[in-house]
């Protein structure tokens, strides 16, 4: 099997839960991994947006994707978030002996120094000449402030062929992402990187998504995502507009707080979260409370 196709249909970026005094809930993060592998979910994403990484210390980091790795046993892929916007910084951390044992790398592209594109190249030459595991480039100008286009992916892609596997794509422009679809190498993944937009951009000809709403509910998330794959649009979109409103709920506020509120609701962790993030307000909580009532806990 091709590397790439490690990360076809849905993974989770998974959430870091914490208990109330704030410190990391191992035993917590170890029932949710077996959780989201039970319940269909195809890789999981350590240590990313969601996980609230900008937070953990650097020992933290190795213990969260310890336990995760652990906790898996192998039985699905792992892909950790290493990136930033200290190319040198970056390197240095993918040469960590705690990367060890994971099955990808995703990185985001520079935030808040804003490069120019071929500082964004040169970015990730340098990531792929040092990194063990295979690459996904991570497009996100809502948080970065600068935009991967679509002519440095396809340049990154071509040109390292062997090592970036993949883009997560959560830029909002479909012009940009058909762009990407229509002129990557072969074996190239485009994943969404928004839920709300996972099945139409699947419908483009995307590869799937890697998920928040996934952490809440696995189930619902991989068959909507595989029914898609498979051509099945009529249950594909059933599921979609199944999720729909939550997928709007737990983002109105923030990600995390959105999704943990969720997952506090179901009674599978604290809703806890390190500051500056804070908890959705009482309105908020309602809502989403109200909303998982209607799916009926169908996870």
């Amino acid at each position: 099997m091709a590397v790439s196709n490690l990360f076809r249909g849905t993974g989770v970026a998974m959430i870091t839960p914490f208990q109330k005094n704030g410190e990391i809930d191992f035993d917590r993060l170890t029932l949710h991994t077996d959780r989201l592998i039970n319940h269909g979910i195809g890789y999981l994403v350590v240590l990313g947006t969601t996980a609230e990484t900008p937070t953990l210390s650097i020992k933290e980091k190795e213990e969260v994707l310890n336990c995760v790795i652990k906790a898996c046993g192998n039985r699905i892929p792992v892909m950790a978030g290493v990136g930033g916007n200290d190319t040198r910084a970056v390197t240095e951390a993918l040469k960590s002996r705690w990367l060890k044992g994971v099955h990808g790398i995703l990185s985001v592209s520079p935030y808040y120094n804003k490069p120019t594109q071929e500082g964004i190249y040169q970015h990730f030459a340098a990531v792929t000449s040092v990194s063990e595991s295979p690459v996904m480039l991570y497009n996100v100008p809502g948080r970065t402030s600068s935009n991967i286009s679509a002519e440095t992916c396809i340049r990154l892609a071509t040109d390292f062929q062997e090592t970036i596997i993949g883009i997560k794509e959560a830029s909002g422009d479909f012009t940009q992402v058909m762009d990407i679809i229509r002129e990557r190498p072969d074996g190239f993944i485009v994943a969404s990187g928004d839920d709300a937009i996972a099945l139409p951009m699947i419908s483009a000809g995307g590869d799937g998504v890697i998920s928040v709403i996934g952490n809440a509910y696995p189930s619902l998330m991989s068959t909507m995502v595989a029914a898609a794959l498979d051509g099945s649009y009529e249950k594909a979109r059933e599921l979609h507009y199944s999720l729909f409103p939550m997928m709007k709920a737990i983002f109105m506020e923030g990600n995390p707080a959105g999704v943990k509120a969720s997952m506090e609701i179901q009674g599978w962790i604290e809703n806890s979260l390190r500051l500056p993030l804070i908890p959705v307000t009482n309105r908020l909580y309602e809502e989403i409370a109200q909303l998982d009532s209607l799916l009926q806990r169908s996870d």
